[in-house]
């Protein structure tokens, strides 16, 4: 069900009611309604497309970089610490090497925090606090941990990844020499990635969520519409 598409039509009925019978307060309702779910729609559309004459629209592609050197720096620095290492090189010594459970407990929520901060600083900040601020991204918080976890799994789950780190075991001093081979690989990794992979990532788990943005923003146009037409009577 695509809520956006659902407020905006209804909206738009509205005017038109309120136009051909001449219903002021219906018309103005629904005016007001239509110009908040619109402009909220433009902010989520916003965030992912650049749209010409709009300065700060496509803030997620044009953050790319800065979004891949922000995973690498989460691998290195949450999952390949020294500490990490050494103790999988002794639990796992004689076996392949299964990340998942150290995934699963690491916590992803700084890399979540990261991403809102890089969106609130950009030039899409200004307009993103007209619409609720960083309050109306928590929604997402979930969503986006499950989605890298499961991303950052099936990366340490690869055959060339586990192979590099089994021949390793295999030397007797292998810490710093190990931590670069990993860092190679992931880089390489995250260099596959084209902006537009990196924005469907993202959008496919924020669109879901921020639909509800659109739909509030009808709502309380809405309301400001009603009480603008009862101002007016």
């Amino acid at each position: 069900m695509n809520k956006s598409l659902i407020v905006n039509v209804i909206a738009a009925i509205l005017v038109a009611v309120g136009h051909f019978f001449d219903l002021t307060v219906v018309f103005t309702i629904g005016l007001f309604a239509l110009s908040g779910a619109i402009t909220n729609w433009l902010a989520v559309h916003m965030l992912f497309e650049k749209v010409p004459g709009l300065y700060g629209s496509g803030v997620i592609p044009s953050r790319f970089e800065e979004f891949k050197a922000g995973i690498k720096h989460l691998m290195m620095e949450q999952f390949f610490t020294q500490e990490n290492i050494d103790r999988l090189l002794t639990e796992n010594a004689s076996s392949a090497i299964d990340l998942s459970p150290v995934i699963d407990k690491v916590d992803l929520e700084p890399s979540f925090d990261a991403l809102i901060t890089t969106v609130e600083q950009s030039s899409f900040g200004g307009m993103l606090a007209m619409f609720g601020g960083t309050e109306a991204l928590i929604p997402l918080k979930e969503p986006f941990i499950e989605k890298m976890k499961l991303s950052l799994t099936e990366l340490t789950q690869s055959e060339a990844f586990n192979q590099i780190l089994i021949d390793e075991l295999e030397q007797p001093s292998v810490m710093a020499d190990l931590q670069e081979k990993v860092a190679n690989i992931v880089e390489q990794r995250l260099n596959e990635l084209t902006p537009e992979m990196v924005k469907d990532i993202i959008q496919d788990m924020i669109r879901k969520h921020l639909g509800w943005l659109v739909v509030w923003g009808g709502v309380f146009g809405g309301l400001i519409g009603a009480i603008a037409a009862l101002i007016q009577a």
